[in-house]
């Protein structure tokens, strides 16, 4: 169910206060405009700003089963402001698969990332109790190696937005490229897992998934227990658990490609997509 069906009259109100910031963040990801906060846009709290995400994400059409789980790192959180990740839903056409061209907007000012990303073989419904580390465990079904484009619609960038400005811009997501999904039954650990990141065939960065809350699965049971109380995770949801080597700068025309050891690789190149500023 959509979070926005369950809210109230004082909510949807706040709602309509944000109205021309979704707009313009809804535009901005169709055209490769910026954002500029105005003062009476600013967001109060995260609650706000994941309903404002929620509404953005109605606009570009938020059919998917993939999601993406940010500043899963000590280094992200404390450039955000925050404590714990965030999380977003990644609509169906900004994924794409090993080998795929990815079309990008420069003025977003593009970042990769190399991350792992689990595939969930049973849902995970909403209710009150927590999820524990085995029933997650228990639900994942495979892994494979995913790479993630972010960059900011506000004009400000990432790291000067602050945590609620990047929330309801969909977690700064631009896209994601998932690799071949490999069978994985009730993984215990995959903090031990190298990931390596290749810009044009040099690498550029190096982890392992150590550094996504402790273990990737961490960050399983982390997203579990937010949506638990929001509308649950469905079987075939597949999660990218954030950087597990940090951001490099890339720009159209960029080969990039993330080795992870026996998860497997996956590759993709960019292209520039014109920007089309009077849509």
């Amino acid at each position: 169910m959509c979070r926005n069906s369950w809210l109230s009259q004082k909510e949807k109100r706040l709602l309509e206060k944000f109205e021309p910031l979704i707009k313009k963040l809804i535009k901005a990801r169709l055209t490769g405009s910026m954002v500029d906060s105005e003062e009476n846009e600013q967001i109060e709290n995260l609650e706000t700003a994941y309903q404002i995400q929620e509404k953005v994400l109605e606009g570009l059409g938020n059919g998917s089963v993939f999601w993406k789980v940010g500043s899963t790192s000590e280094e992200a959180q404390k450039k955000l402001g925050t404590d714990e990740p965030g999380s977003c839903r990644v609509p169906g056409k900004y994924c794409f698969q090993n080998g795929d061209q990815i079309p990008i907007f420069d003025t977003h000012d593009v970042w990769v990332e190399g991350e792992f990303g689990l595939r969930l073989g049973s849902e995970l419904p909403p209710r009150d109790q927590a999820y524990s580390r085995s029933e997650v465990i228990s639900a994942i079904d495979g892994a494979a190696a995913a790479l993630e484009l972010v960059g900011s619609r506000f004009r400000s960038g990432i790291a000067n937005s602050g945590r609620y400005n990047v929330t309801a811009d969909c977690g700064a997501n631009i896209a994601l490229c998932i690799g071949e999904i490999a069978a994985l039954s009730k993984p215990s650990s995959l903090k031990d897992n190298p990931a390596e990141l290749y810009v044009n065939e040099k690498k550029v960065a190096s982890g392992s998934g150590e550094k996504a809350l402790g273990d990737p699965i961490n960050v399983m049971v982390w997203l579990a227990n937010q949506q638990r109380r929001r509308g649950g995770l469905r079987a075939g949801s597949v999660v990218s658990t954030g950087t597990c080597t940090g951001l490099y700068r890339v720009k159209p025309g960029d080969n990039i490609r993330l080795s992870c050891g026996i998860i497997g690789n996956v590759s993709a190149s960019l292209e520039k997509m014109a920007i089309t500023l009077n849509s």
